[in-house]
């Protein structure tokens, strides 16, 4: 889909976790009953970083402005700058879940993406939830899913039942 360039390079668009973040170190605190939301955004600046997103995020950035689509909540986007910073990703543009938005993950990513659309051209999108994947494909948009990362049946729950990443 696409929008007016104004001048501009095309969007490369990158989820975090899953994709350039390795999340399964923090599973443990969504499997716990009660879960634990905050000990399991906490610990994301010790994420190890997945080599197959970084390699083509930088590939990506050759042709394309780069941008993160993240359902990680507002609160944590210094953690996440910093956590990009410390791997030599670019440190934003960063779009984030607001942190009352418990909606499944597809709808926040869709609605974010066509907000992007309406200015630029988004060339790629890539994300390691079947279910974005398939929504966001299911609209027309050049998505490819990750699949470095074993998608965890915990993660995939938490994006789109409880909306809370």
């Amino acid at each position: 889909m696409t929008g007016s360039q104004n001048g501009r390079r095309p969007l490369a668009v990158f989820d975090i976790d899953g994709v350039l973040a390795d999340v399964r170190h923090r599973l443990h605190h969504l499997q716990a009953r009660p879960q634990r939301w905050n000990a399991f955004f906490v610990a994301a600046d010790r994420d190890p970083l997945l080599e197959e997103g970084a390699t083509r995020l930088r590939a990506a950035q050759a042709e394309h402005d780069v941008v993160y689509l993240t359902g990680r909540p507002e609160r944590n986007r210094a953690l996440t700058q910093a956590w990009l910073a410390q791997h030599g990703l670019p440190t934003g543009p960063l779009n984030m879940r607001p942190d009352d938005d418990h909606r499944p993950a597809r709808w926040v990513k869709r609605e974010t993406l066509r907000r992007l659309a309406r200015s630029r051209t988004i060339a790629s999108v890539l994300d390691d939830d079947p279910a974005v994947v398939a929504t966001l494909e299911a609209d027309g948009w050049p998505v490819e899913l990750a699949t470095w990362l074993p998608h965890s049946s915990t993660l995939q729950s938490a994006q789109e039942q409880q909306g809370r990443t």
